[in-house]
């Protein structure tokens, strides 16, 4: 189950950066993220 598990958190992961890599540098500063950010708010999703 824990494969399982990691395996989901890490599809998770992948879409919530691919999302977020699809915004613009001003939709992303409207968030409050800056690019170099994204994968750090994409682990904190999980």
């Amino acid at each position: 189950m824990n494969l399982i598990r990691n395996y989901r958190n890490w599809r998770r992961y992948r879409e919530t950066v691919s999302e977020l890599s699809r915004l613009s540098n001003r939709e992303l500063n409207d968030l409050g993220i800056s690019r170099g950010d994204i994968p750090f708010v994409a682990r904190r999703s999980i």
